[in-house]
């Protein structure tokens, strides 16, 4: 066996246009394959980065979905006793919180900076992972006592403070033409949040909200925190059932979570690289036909060869192993090249796309066997038309 790769590269180098000719199908359909799998892989992981970290383990409950028509239809009430509910009804729920948006214009001295502000309750930006730049987070008693108080994110605090030491200043709120004073307690490190912006965020305390702006103990969004975030697209399934089964239709409320949105843009990309790879993969095929072309001219020129060693003995399985080993060399050594030019050519564009650098080393193994499987299939032909050459005829030829 060693002695016919030998033979097959002393072949291939007798031969170099041919062979580089032969080979230019196998690499490019291995390169192809490569880079589709790598472009989905990166997409895939910038779709994660953009997301961040924090958050995966949130399922979002938003009033407000579209409902579909029916007389006997609820509408959905999320005050306290929904809260103790939702444990009953749905598994792996760890926490829940409540949070309600309100429109905003903050101002300081003369800027102003329009955005939607989140009444939250104490602890949910530590839940959210959004780690303060300097400050402090909001506290029990200011949410009990519904203490004016606000912590804006990393551009908000540029706009209004350039100068920096936001914390201790108090700035104007204005909402529906009321105007609020409000003293900023913390500002938040820009940083990958997941649901909740660190950087455009304006974060009020609930009871503020609940008491001042609309005198309500209800939620216009629930947050339910999974005990893991494995449980998360189960969840889903649960909070959807539930809800449609406490209003009567379905619809009734947006139901979301961050990672079945990434599970979704993930499956996606798999699918369009799945897609693109089995297109790659046909440049294959056409390289190894044009492969089986080759060792057809070749078996045709190298007759006498063939004749001589099968009057020395030479059994008809020697003479095709010799050819398909030659066959199966031609699309190894392409694999090879096709490889690392795949490799090559994914950091170039990726670096230059600004996307986070991945090989799938599954692909790289399949394309290879893949590719060597092509040259043993189309080289079986040719082979075995040598092995069964009359030894006379083939001298003579």
């Amino acid at each position: 066996m060693l002695e016919d790769f030998i033979d097959a590269f002393r072949n291939f180098a007798r031969s170099k246009t041919r062979t580089f000719l032969s080979l230019l199908g196998v690499i490019i359909g291995v390169a192809s394959v490569i880079v589709i799998t790598s472009m989905g892989q990166s997409s895939t992981k910038q779709i994660q980065d953009s997301f961040g970290s924090s958050g995966l383990d949130l399922v979002s409950i938003s009033a407000g979905g579209f409902m579909r028509r029916n007389r006997d239809a609820v509408s959905l009430s999320f005050d306290e006793a929904f809260r103790n509910d939702i444990f009953d009804h749905i598994k792996n729920v760890k926490k829940v919180w409540y949070k309600n948006s309100v429109s905003f214009s903050l101002s300081f001295g003369d800027t102003t900076v329009s955005s939607n502000a989140t009444a939250i309750e104490p602890g949910y930006l530590e839940m959210c992972n959004l780690e303060l730049d300097y400050g402090e987070y909001f506290s029990v008693s200011d949410d009990f006592y519904g203490a004016q108080k606000v912590i804006i994110g990393s551009e908000v605090a540029s706009s209004l403070f350039p100068d920096g030491d936001a914390v201790g200043k108090g700035v104007l709120a204005v909402t529906s033409n009321v105007p609020f004073s409000f003293k900023v307690v913390g500002v938040l490190k820009e940083q990958s949040s997941g649901m909740e912006s660190s950087t455009t965020g304006i974060y009020i305390p609930r009871g503020f909200y609940s008491k001042k702006i609309t005198p309500s103990p209800k939620a216009d969004t629930i947050m339910l925190q999974a005990v893991d975030p494995s449980y998360c697209t189960a969840m889903v399934t649960d909070a959807t059932n539930y809800i449609a089964e406490k209003s009567g239709t379905s619809g009734s409320a947006r139901i979301q979570s961050m990672q079945t949105m990434i599970d979704q843009m993930s499956e996606i990309t798999s699918t369009l690289s799945i897609m693109l790879s089995g297109i790659a993969a046909i440049s294959l095929f056409v390289g190894g036909i044009g492969i089986m072309n080759i060792m057809i001219v070749t078996v045709t020129e190298r007759k006498q060869e063939i004749g001589i060693r099968k009057a020395l003995g030479a059994s008809p399985f020697a003479i095709c192993r010799q050819f398909l080993v030659e066959s199966a060399s031609i699309t190894l050594l392409g694999g090879i090249i096709g490889i690392i030019l795949g490799v090559f050519i994914s950091f170039i564009v990726e670096y230059i796309k600004g996307q986070p650098f991945a090989i799938q080393l599954p692909a790289c193994f399949v394309a290879f066997v893949f590719s060597v499987f092509v040259g043993i299939f189309f080289g079986f032909s040719p082979a075995r038309k040598a092995s069964k050459l009359d030894p006379v005829e083939a001298l003579a030829g």
